[in-house]
Parts: C-alpha cells; structure tokens; sequence
C-alpha cells in the first residue's frame, strides 16, 4: 500500500513540474515573472483539482487541499482582525507611543478605561493554547457569545420577524383601487398592472393563512380546514425548494468559475 502512494505521488509530483514547465514556457513572452506566475497558475488549478477529487473518494490530496485552505484562511483573518480591529481601532485609543510605533494617527479624545475589558478578554481567549488554563478561555467566549446573541437578536427581530410580517400586510386590492368600472376600463396585463399587482397580493395573503393553518394543531385538518392545510404545505414546499434552489446555482456558480479556470487560464483550451 505504501508503495502504492508513493508511487502515485512520484507521478502527481511529476506531472505538477511538468505542467509548471509548460505553462511557464506559454506566459514567457507576456510577462517578466512568467516563472512564478505559472507555478500560481499550476498550483492553483492542483489544488482545484484535489477538492474536486473527494468526489471519488476521501483522499490525501483532499486532505491537503482542505488543511491548506483551513490554515490559510485562519491566518489571513487573524492577520486582517489585528491590523484593522487592533491597530487600527484599539491602539489609537490606548497609546500614543503604540499609536505612532504602528504610524496610526492616535485619538487622544477617546481614551477611556472601558477599551482595556477587550483587551483582557483576547488575552484571556489565548489561554486556550494552554493544556492547564484552557477552561479560563470559557469565560471570555460566554462573553462574546452573548453579547453577540444580545445584540444579534434585536437586528435580527426586526429583519427576520417584524420586516416579514408588515411585508404580509397588503392591500389586496392593489392601491390604486377606484372601483369594478375603472379597474375593467383601465385594465393593464403589464407587472406592473393593477391585475399582477392584486394576483401577487392575493397569492402572498393566501400562502401565508394557509401556512399558517398547517401549523394549528388545535383544530383536525378536515374538510377546508384540511385542504387550506394542504395548500399551505404546498407554499412551505416551494419556499424551501427555492430556497435550496437559490443555494445549489450558488454553488454552480462557484463550480463554473473553477471550470472555466481550469480551461481557460491552465489549459488555454478556451478564449
């Protein structure tokens, strides 16, 4: 099995230099760095390649393009929270020598003791690199936690439930209503027409009581009751369907990229 693997890596290896060579010698004569622009290129498209290949089966070349990846997004995040919420925020606050060591221009108006509790708290979130003092680590993410559901639920109160439910409310008559003799004298098949306009109010009414019925459990579903039921399985379904639907293009969409990369900018097969 051994042999095996370092068989298969000998020739992964190999035809990664080859492919490196290749695709050097093509972007000689466009750019000055062409060497290193098409070890990027090159290990771009392996490392493309590796994660497309966990859909035969878990492998180590997945591993390392996961691990890679994993490793390489935690440190730029780490990198990209010290310089912008640290340097750039923090410090102005707390110092003027750490303000002009850094070449931040410093806030001496905003000094306040209040900017040393995050500061004790990050500290305090290290100590999980401790095998000892791993549990004083809790304390500052129980903080954080919530503090952030604190604030996150408002936001979200007012996003996720009461912006959804004024949007239910709706004038199913559309408002411009003045009347059976001027809707049918002034009547417009456009999207914008009073007919779509009334349609789409009455669909949105509907498929939300209908919703809303499924989820009464007080009362049989039989009869009307029941069929309202049904419908309001039906709207539940294409909701979730859409919802599934907009997420699997998304993930298309990613896919095309990484396709038309692989022909495009590594093999050149297309323009």
């Amino acid at each position: 099995m051994k042999k095996t693997t370092y068989l298969l890596m000998a020739v992964i290896s190999a035809l990664f230099v080859l492919s490196w060579i290749l695709k050097a010698g093509s972007l000689s004569g466009e750019t000055d760095n062409y060497v290193i622009q098409g070890f990027l290129i090159t290990f771009s498209a392996f490392l493309t390649l590796s994660v497309l290949s966990f859909l035969y089966a878990d492998n180590p070349l997945y591993k390392f393009a996961e691990h890679l990846f994993v490793g390489v997004s935690a440190a730029f995040w780490m990198c990209m929270g010290f310089w912008t919420t640290i340097v750039q925020n923090l410090i102005p606050r707390l110092s003027d020598g750490l303000s002009s060591f850094f070449e931040v221009p410093p806030q001496p108006g905003d000094y306040n003791f209040f900017f040393f509790i995050p500061v004790i708290l990050g500290i305090l979130l290290l100590m999980r690199l401790s095998p000892k003092g791993g549990w004083i680590s809790r304390w500052p993410l129980a903080f954080i936690i919530g503090t952030t559901a604190g604030l996150n639920f408002v936001r979200y109160l007012r996003s996720d439930f009461i912006k959804q439910i004024s949007n239910t409310f709706v004038p199913l008559l559309g408002t411009e209503w003045q009347g059976i003799g001027h809707f049918f004298s002034n009547l417009d098949l456009s999207a914008s027409g009073q007919l779509v306009t009334m349609a789409a109010n009455w669909v949105i009414f509907l498929g939300v009581f209908c919703g809303l019925i499924y989820f009464y459990f007080s009362k049989e579903h039989k009869g009307a009751f029941g069929a309202a039921s049904k419908v309001g399985i039906w709207v539940l379904m294409l909701t979730f369907g859409a919802s599934f639907g907009y997420t699997v293009m998304g993930r298309i969409s990613l896919l095309v990229g990484r396709i038309t990369f692989l022909f495009r900018d590594w093999l050149e097969i297309i323009s």
